[in-house]
């Protein structure tokens, strides 16, 4: 697969890059591990003064930035401006917060006393190289997840991005060689996925992260596996969007529409499922597919375009072997469904509400990665947990009703990494993010986050340690 930026918008490759080979590679695999052996003993404070640069350089490029992720894979500009915004955001969290989540642990004095020792503490320390193999849906923010906790826990980064996405990680380098960070403390690998295995069996390289589709984690999970190495896996979802009587209907009708068409539909934790009970669902789907119908497709790069093209016309293509299937088995479109008209050039699809949907159908099992929507219908609670969890995945989930015992009942018995009341999935750096099941293991943000990728350390000391 060539690595190029070629725009979504209108099929028009822009910009080639030739790939590392594996003497490039090679070297900057050794850069990455001689940059550690340093790095590692460098202060919080130290850090933090390097990660808050790279955020404000960040907002500095931010319009730039923004354009870049637009033509290289078609999000809506405006989105794009407001994820570069939150990589900044998440960067200055993670320099603020780091030294809180990373501080000593000092165990019970009675337990220390009954371990033999007069004294022990938990010690967090970094791992070494990381190799981070990102997705193009967010091509800053998937990255910067990874990237902020892990250099402020002392870690180095290695990023084999999404061949589609080049100007975005080499912006992503740039930015922190710019902001003052050690030569070879976080680059980019222009390499095709086939070179990820030698990179990863390098005993230089210490971990690995992943964002990306199923068959990939498996992949990495297993020459991981292999190697002995810590992984960290965020892989597809197929997120429920639950609906129930006592919920503003209104409210969680017009949400929905965002939930499920934020990125052009092309994220994990974009609601995809939407299970609503017989006593609102006519009047949640009225308003839900009035309210996806109105969106406005187009040129990603106009700031009036809620739903701009498909990564690739691949992604396309298969977005609608799912609807051809289910049409073809007996369900609905109650909008959408098709190619909209006057866009031919690019990799446009139309905003989608589908009804009727079966086991038999293989958008009941399979995620949707674009703007169509599966609309169910349950006579009941225990219906909406049971189709919930009727999924190989578990990333996240949204749950609308202001019953606090229907709470209850979704927190113990959805089968998620999160559970949503009243509002969309998001992610913040100060909550853990992650799955179950199918959608990976393993937890990105929050304090969560920035330990996956640091060796908890026992420090025990026996009688008669302490300095006299």
């Amino acid at each position: 697969m060539p690595i190029a930026t070629v725009n979504p918008a209108n099929g028009e490759t822009l910009r080639t890059f030739d790939a590392l080979d594996e003497q490039g590679t090679e070297r900057r695999v050794a850069a990455a591990h001689r940059a550690f052996q340093h790095y590692r003993t460098t202060d919080f404070a130290e850090r933090a003064r390097l990660l808050n640069r790279a955020a404000d350089l960040l907002d500095e490029d931010q319009r730039d930035i923004a354009r870049t992720m637009t033509t290289e894979m078609g999000k809506p500009v405006k989105a794009a401006r407001a994820e570069a915004a939150k990589c900044a955001k998440a960067m200055r969290w993670y320099a603020a917060n780091a030294e809180r989540l990373l501080a000593d642990e000092h165990p019970d004095d009675t337990d220390v006393k009954d371990s033999g020792a007069s004294r022990a503490r938990v010690h967090y320390r970094p791992l070494g190289v990381v190799l981070a193999v990102m997705p193009w849906n967010f091509p800053l923010w998937q990255v910067m997840r990874f990237a902020a906790p892990a250099l402020m826990a002392g870690n180095t980064g290695l990023l084999k991005h999404a061949s589609n996405v080049p100007q975005t990680a080499l912006y992503i380098e740039d930015l922190f060689t710019r902001a003052g960070f050690p030569e070879g403390c976080f680059q980019t690998l222009l390499v095709g996925s086939g070179a990820v295995e030698a990179v990863l069996r390098d005993p230089r390289v210490a971990a690995a992260t992943l964002t990306g589709s199923e068959p990939a984690g498996r992949a990495v999970a297993s020459v991981a596996g292999d190697e002995v190495k810590k992984t960290v896996l965020e892989l597809g979802g197929s997120d429920p969007f639950v609906v129930l009587p006592s919920a503003d209907v209104e409210k969680a009708a017009d949400t929905a529409v965002t939930a499920r068409v934020q990125n052009n539909g092309q994220s994990c934790i974009a609601a995809k499922r939407f299970i609503v009970h017989a006593d609102v669902y006519d009047a949640f789907a009225e308003r839900f597919t009035a309210g996806m119908r109105a969106l406005t497709v187009g040129d990603p790069l106009e700031e009036s375009t809620d739903v701009g093209p498909l990564s690739s016309e691949q992604g396309r293509t298969d977005l609608e072997e799912l609807v051809h299937d289910a049409l073809g088995k007996g369900a609905t479109a109650l909008c959408g469904g098709r190619r909209p008209d006057g866009l031919d050039r690019g990799w446009f699809y139309e905003p989608t509400v589908l009804t009727g949907i079966t086991p038999a159908m293989r958008i009941h099992r399979e995620e949707t990665f674009g703007p169509v929507a599966t609309l169910y219908r349950v006579a009941d609670l225990d219906e909406a947990v049971e189709l919930a969890n009727d999924t190989p995945f578990g990333l996240s989930s949204n749950v609308w009703t202001r019953d606090e015992d229907e709470m209850e009942r979704c927190v113990r018995d959805v089968e998620a990494g999160g559970v949503f009341f009243n509002g969309m999935t998001a992610s913040h750096p100060a909550l853990p993010f992650g799955g179950v099941k199918r959608s990976g293991y393993g937890r990105e943000l929050a304090g969560h986050g920035i330990r996956e990728f640091c060796n908890a350390t026992t420090v025990w000391y026996g009688p008669g340690s302490d300095a006299r």
